[in-house]
């Protein structure tokens, strides 16, 4: 998931809400009540667009490191697709984990920044599986079972939906990072601004429409929930750990740094928190609505029958408490 430029994080304060997180979530009541007696492992294929900005690669890590599910494959998104797959390559090799499937998606013309590209340059190239191909055919191979994670634009799995709607219905669940429903990306004031156009929604808008009518029940953690910022203090303990996975993101960490001049160097953990509500649902609690994708990006409530369930509002103290140990844990534990 890429950010707008030139905005910065509305920075909330972990103490205080550690202090009322248990309070608040006794308060809220949404309309989506989770199994938490979920079957282990869940079955995942991650939908990505990794290489631009870092947080894919830390929710990557994070399901890496968890034994609660077991990764199908993995597909690349937008842009130059084929060089973020070998991007993928490197760093699972480099991690400990060559037995992930990795499929390159349908390749876009961009004019943004693949910012951690000298990394994925640093391993041969080889040719991918077709990505719509790879998915429709794990869907197939567990029907019922799939849960799609998409931190990306969506261009894969719009395609998917079209290709084989049938076989796309059998998804279990889509996960998806995206939107904007009450706030959108924070102003330099610190201030939450009004809805914005979402990176992942505005970059296809019109395969949004697709996916949220496709029939496949979806789980949306948009800019409300998920603007969590990785600051100095955590993110040096988690480098310190020096595993090969930590090592890993450290280089991609750099390699974001030194090629995105346009941000804080505090990477805000999008992509982590639909990760991680996948793990744990009670981190990001959710309610149903209606949902229309319009022509401009927008995600905006609609009278009318749920097609989304979403999360508003999110639990940073305690994402971060399972997070950050569970990455830097030096025993692999898949």
């Amino acid at each position: 998931m890429k950010r707008y430029p030139l905005r910065c994080l509305w920075v909330v304060p972990l103490l205080a809400l550690a202090a009322v997180a248990h309070s608040a979530c006794a308060q809220s009541s949404p309309d989506y009540q989770p199994d938490f007696q979920q079957h282990s492992p869940q079955l995942v294929w991650i939908d990505t667009d990794i290489g631009d900005d870092i947080d894919d690669a830390f929710a990557l890590a994070l399901l890496l490191q968890s034994p609660e599910v077991r990764i199908l494959g993995i597909s690349t998104a937008f842009g130059d697709t084929e060089t973020r797959a070998r991007l993928l390559d490197r760093f699972l090799a480099q991690a400990g984990d060559r037995s992930v499937p990795v499929a390159a998606g349908l390749p876009t013309l961009t004019p943004n920044v693949l910012t951690q590209r000298a990394y994925a340059e640093g391993v041969p190239a080889r040719s991918h599986p077709d990505a719509v191909a790879a998915l429709l055919a794990a869907i197939r191979a567990y029907p019922g079972q799939v849960t799609l994670l998409a931190i990306g634009p969506l261009f894969n799995v719009a395609a998917a939906s079209q290709r084989s709607p049938e076989t796309f219905r059998k998804l279990r669940r889509i996960v998806l990072m995206g939107g904007s429903i009450r706030y959108g990306y924070n102003a330099p004031s610190g201030k939450p601004t009004p809805p914005d156009p979402e990176w992942n929604i505005l970059q296809d808008p019109a395969g949004a429409q697709q996916v949220f009518a496709a029939g496949v029940p979806i789980f949306l953690l948009p800019l409300d929930s998920t603007q969590i910022p990785l600051e100095a203090a955590p993110r040096a303990q988690l480098f310190a750990a020096a595993t090969p996975l930590t090592d890993q993101l450290k280089l991609l960490y750099s390699e974001w740094v030194a090629h995105s001049s346009n941000h804080s160097p505090t990477p805000t953990l999008f992509d982590v928190l639909a990760a991680a509500w996948i793990l744990q649902p009670e981190l990001c609690p959710m309610r149903s609505m209606r949902l229309t994708v319009t022509p401009e990006g927008l995600t905006q409530p609609t009278p009318g029958p749920p097609n989304a369930h979403v999360c508003l509002r999110s639990y940073p103290a305690e994402f971060l408490q399972l997070a950050i140990p569970r990455i830097e844990n030096t025993r692999k534990i898949r």
